[in-house]
């Protein structure tokens, strides 16, 4: 969960030995060096990418949509982390869509904000940017999380490069994992996989808890978890393994090990390249496996 915990923890992999002082690492991001580059796909397609508007019942949110040129193909919404639609989650849905996906990048703050909501290189370990994204993250809660999600599955499948014979897959980053689960049960006829990576508050003592929903769902899902958040709450990873396992649905819940909170998007403070692909390749599987 991103909180000043996160912060902290960042600071101290930013300052550890052979690693990036902040001041190095808001260059590097804010000149897009090279935390930016993603390897593009083996046979990667070509693709076609608009910002699209998207009516909600709150208003209007925008949002980047990528897809292969040419024919239809299973769709996917990504949900970013708390510092929302910005290049770096563009980078990520335009190398799912060469993979073979009608990718929906959304705009969680849209109802506040049109993205980006911050400026370019900004740092979730300054304070400054803390104070943009805390409120914007506090105006959401389980009912908007479930009304955009239906909003977005609806504008999915009126794309003609939507191949709505088969499922829809959802990604979620940092407060986007419980979106991700509460998307899953919103529209279970839709949904056919989720994947969470480093998602915060999956399991709560809250009445409307994200893994309360999980007998709702009919999707696959992949929780990819990062080491510090797992040492803070060791004991949700079981309860969500319990609860799929109850639910008779397919899970594959693992421990990153050395990979902190937030490590998956490549202009991330704690990115972790070879941990962050090879959650991107449990990813393709689990797409590939469960939306055929």
């Amino acid at each position: 969960m991103c909180d000043e915990k996160t912060a902290r923890d960042a600071d101290r992999f930013l300052t550890g030995e052979g690693k990036l002082t902040r001041r190095q690492f808001g260059a590097l991001s804010a000149g897009a060096g090279l935390a930016m580059l993603l390897p593009s796909p083996a046979n990667a397609q070509a693709v076609t990418e608009t910002d699209v508007d998207v009516p909600t019942p709150d208003g209007t949110a925008d949002c980047y949509f990528v897809h292969p040129s040419d024919g239809a193909y299973p769709g996917v919404i990504v949900w970013p982390d708390i510092l929302g639609l910005r290049p770096a989650f563009r980078m990520m849905g335009r190398r799912l869509a060469e993979s073979g996906y009608s990718v929906l990048v959304v705009n969680p703050f849209y109802r506040n904000a049109r993205a980006p909501v911050v400026p370019e290189g900004a740092s979730f370990q300054d304070e400054a940017t803390r104070n943009i994204v805390f409120p914007l993250a506090g105006a959401l809660n389980a009912d908007t999380h479930v009304t955009d999600a239906r909003a977005f599955v609806e504008f999915l499948d009126a794309q003609g490069a939507v191949d709505t014979n088969r499922k829809i897959g959802t990604t979620g980053y940092c407060m986007g994992g419980p979106i991700v689960m509460r998307t899953a049960a919103a529209a279970p006829d839709r949904i056919g996989a989720g994947a969470s990576f480093h998602g915060g508050g999956l399991v709560t003592d809250a009445d409307d808890s994200p893994h309360l929903l999980i007998p709702e769902m009919d999707a696959q899902f992949l929780f990819a978890i990062a080491e510090n958040d797992d040492e803070s709450d060791p004991e949700a990873k079981n309860v969500l393994r319990q609860s799929f396992d109850a639910a008779g649905l397919e899970a594959e819940i693992e421990v990153y090990a050395g990979a902190l909170h937030g490590w998956c998007p490549p202009d991330s403070a704690v990115y972790h390249e070879a941990q962050a692909e090879r959650a991107w390749s449990r990813l393709l599987v689990l797409f590939e496996n469960a939306l055929g």
